[in-house]
């Protein structure tokens, strides 16, 4: 017996004991990959086995959870059709309820909870209880899907009229802290976006368009104005970067960043032995935090696009003939 099956089996016994109830969440495939310690795949595969058994269905906006009628799809005999009444195939149906909306929502859903190395058409189909080539007559393939995932994200990026009144270092950070918690709120964000290959989404361009004028509006030359924007939006990015590498870090090792370097701390002791201050703030500790860093480091940055406007504003001395 595979090891997928083993898992879908200790699941199917608590679903059948009752201790998983219809409705309740099964683990996800993150969850998994840390309660059983075994690689995405193979949770993956956990959780279509309990799909064909009929005893999970996914609901897009929550994920998996036990079915109503929850029982092995073995031992259900299928229902015949009435007299005289025309049966229409299960995926026929299914089919026809397929939107690109659903498709992008449920691929969401799967990005945010178990990452993008977890996403595939199949596996988007496999949550819509689909047929796979189904969802090529509402999306192209795997890369317009993920671009589609974008826009649906940043549509959530808005300003309101008031926003437009603020100074200028406000405005910058206000912009800084809605792509920030965007990031917080879609870890596989920041590596599907692209620094030098930019992808075209029309909802990202309020955001582009807000931090670009307000650069223009204090008197930068152009180049600047999307040299600055370029470096602000790489430093988000590049911070949130971290976000899904620790994510994917916690489920590879079923530990927590603190509990990791726990663990470490005898061998990283050893090593900044002779590194004195190294080894003063390996003693101390520190209490890493993703966001104050972000927030350091933000604010240290329009600290130098201060000096870069108040120069631009700074009137030009010229030899006198």
């Amino acid at each position: 017996m595979d090891r997928y099956e083993q898992i879908a089996g200790e699941l199917r016994q608590r679903i059948e004991r009752g201790e998983l109830r219809p409705g309740d969440r099964v683990p996800s495939t993150r969850e998994i990959t840390r309660r059983w310690n075994v690689a995405m795949a193979t949770a993956t595969k956990v959780l279509a086995e309990l799909r064909g058994q009929g005893l999970v269905r996914a609901v897009p906006g929550v994920g998996t959870v036990v079915a109503e009628a929850a029982a092995p799809a073995r031992a259900q005999a299928p229902a015949r059709p009435a007299a005289g009444e025309r049966q229409i195939p299960r995926r026929l149906t299914v089919e026809g309820g397929l939107t690109t909306d659903r498709i992008v929502a449920a691929a969401v859903e799967i990005a945010d909870h178990e990452g993008l190395e977890a996403l595939s058409m199949r596996r988007v189909a496999a949550e819509l209880d689909a047929a796979t080539m189904s969802l090529y007559r509402h999306v192209p393939d795997k890369d317009g899907l993920v671009n589609l995932m974008m826009e649906q994200v940043f549509a959530a990026v808005r300003f309101s009229p008031a926003d437009a009144e603020l100074p200028w270092r406000a405005r910058l950070e206000l912009a800084a802290r809605l792509i920030w918690d965007l990031f917080r709120a879609h870890p596989w964000l920041a590596s599907a976006l692209s620094m030098t290959r930019p992808q075209p989404l029309s909802n990202a361009l309020p955001f582009g368009e807000w931090v670009l004028s307000t650069l223009a509006a204090e008197g930068l030359d152009l180049q600047t104005v999307l040299t600055a924007y370029l470096t602000l939006f790489n430093y988000v990015r590049g911070t949130a970067l971290n976000l899904e590498m620790e994510a994917a870090a916690e489920a590879a090792t079923g530990q927590d960043a603190e509990a990791w370097m726990d663990q470490q701390e005898p061998q990283f002791m050893e090593l900044v032995a002779e590194y004195p201050t190294f080894l003063r703030l390996t003693t101390e500790g520190y209490d890493f935090d993703l966001d104050q860093l972000f927030d350091f480091g933000l604010q240290r940055l329009l600290d130098g696009f201060a000096a870069l406007i108040n120069s631009a504003a700074q009137p030009s001395s010229s030899p006198r003939s």
